[in-house]
């Protein structure tokens, strides 16, 4: 029992009763009988100092400072990373048609020399159409694909890379994946079949659009010597007349807006009913040349040639009073009246 009281001592360690007990039980076996008490917090560290001797006879003691403690065995120290450039690099494409933005979140794999479709990209496998995460796309409407409607939002994008058939272009509503890990096919929202093209090599991995219109556009997938289109189609007639709508209960008596609305249908030679409405709200509200040259239009496509005449006579004679830039399109204007004098008579 000295002995643990003289090494305490030395060593600078304040026991309590309860610790001589425990330190005791570990000598000799037995039981404690004292009962728990609870440790005294610690004091802080003081420069060393000789100090009067102890009780209980143990000699002084002489505090040491306490020096760092190093991780305990097993314990993981904190780890910091090198900024090095990623293998496949992250990369985002988005591109607006009609009223729809469409946009790509993905990273992007190098060839590297290796052999890519079936080998590197097994075919009959579900393939994440890209590199470390989920491939994201974002749709901000509705759209078809292959007549389809998907609903506006965010879906992972996957591939099935087939060697005899089309391959298959894959919607899933789970976002959170890393690449396929954890794919269900209960979650697809669409699959699409789609046949590959054969074009010139492509290092890395590229996600692009093309023939972008107001109702579409193809979102291509390109590596290595192979290009996937899923073309994208919207219903933008649709929103853009929703839209026509909720503006024309807010301000009904604008007689711009009802010409604005008006032509929109005539150069998408869309609704002739309602565009005739609209134009004549706007003529009775305000009686121009631009107004007038889009009724023109109007009963032009509706092969009511003789009518359009009339306007078109009056839109010019209009615009001949107007500003400069209205003026600048009357060569067009008696180009076209010159055409359907000649449909008319």
């Amino acid at each position: 029992m000295y002995s643990i009281r003289l090494l305490a001592a030395r060593l600078g360690i304040g026991l309590c009763l309860s610790g001589w007990a425990i330190l005791a039980q570990a000598q000799t076996g037995a039981p404690s009988s004292a009962a728990p008490v609870t440790p005294a917090p610690s004091n802080p560290p003081v420069p060393a100092t000789s100090s009067p001797a102890a009780p209980g006879n143990l000699p002084a003691t002489t505090s040491v400072p306490v020096q760092p403690v190093a991780p305990a065995a097993g314990t993981l120290a904190p780890t910091l990373q090198l900024p090095l450039p990623q293998a496949s690099p992250r990369a985002v494409v988005s591109q607006t048609f009609g009223l729809t933005e469409a946009t790509v979140e993905y990273h992007a794999p190098a060839v590297r020399g290796r052999n890519v479709w079936g080998t590197l990209v097994p075919y009959e496998q579900v393939w994440r159409a890209g590199a470390n995460e989920n491939t994201l796309i974002r749709f901000s409407t509705p759209v078809l694909l292959r007549e389809q409607l998907v609903p506006a939002g965010q879906y992972s994008f996957y591939v099935v890379p087939h060697q005899d058939r089309d391959w298959e272009l894959i919607l899933n509503r789970v976002t959170t994946h890393w690449g396929a890990e954890g794919y269900d096919q209960r979650d697809d929202i669409i699959r699409v079949p789609v046949m590959p093209e054969t074009t010139a090599f492509h290092e890395n991995l590229l996600y692009w659009f093309s023939d972008v219109k107001p109702t579409g556009a193809h979102l291509n997938l390109t590596w290595e010597k192979r290009t996937l289109t899923l073309p994208i189609e919207t219903e933008v007639h649709k929103q853009v007349l929703a839209g026509i709508e909720q503006v024309l209960e807010q301000q009904p008596n604008d007689w711009q807006l009802l010409a604005q609305a008006a032509d929109y249908l005539v150069q998408n030679n869309i609704q002739p009913e309602r565009a005739l409405t609209w134009i004549n709200e706007s003529l009775k509200l305000q009686d121009t040349a631009s107004n007038n040259w889009i009724k023109a239009r109007l009963l032009a496509q509706q092969q009511d040639f003789g009518t359009a005449i009339v306007y078109a006579r009056k839109a010019i004679k209009l615009g001949d009073k107007e500003d400069a830039a209205f003026k600048s399109q009357l060569p067009n204007m008696r180009i076209a009246l010159t055409e359907w004098q000649a449909k008319a008579y």
